[in-house]
């Protein structure tokens, strides 16, 4: 039986509104997809506990929570957001480059043709 203070891990994946539905958040933590202080949870029976960190590897999103409270009931999204603390990095925005990040060079002539040489080259061959 669960000590006091401590959940499934798929139970509360879906009570934080993390996942829509429980059987999602079993598959997530098979999978491989849910750490829990930085060790891979690989069963969806696993237990997690208030201090707990979960980093979610979710579609195009890394979350990461410090689990709060066990969670009742899947209830309203301010309930859920009691669950945890939001510890996530801010993502950086699509239209900035990191800060370290170079622009990727090619020589010129080199790799695929424009659209343009394309063309340049079609009429070349139709004379």
């Amino acid at each position: 039986m669960a000590g006091e203070g401590r959940q499934r891990i798929d139970k509360w994946l879906f009570f934080s509104r993390a996942v829509k539905s429980r059987s999602l958040g079993a598959k997530l933590a098979q999978s491989g997809g849910v750490r829990c202080n930085g060790q891979k949870l690989g069963q969806a029976s696993d237990m997690v506990k208030s201090g707990d960190v979960l980093t979610i590897t979710l579609d195009r999103r890394i979350l990461v929570y410090k689990v709060l409270l066990p969670g009742e009931r899947r209830g309203p999204a301010e309930e859920a957001r009691k669950l945890y603390e939001d510890v996530s990095p801010v993502p950086t925005p699509k239209d900035q480059a990191p800060p370290d990040a170079r622009p990727p060079l090619r020589e010129a002539g080199s790799g695929r043709p424009t659209k343009k040489e394309r063309r340049a080259t079609d009429r070349l061959r139709s004379e």
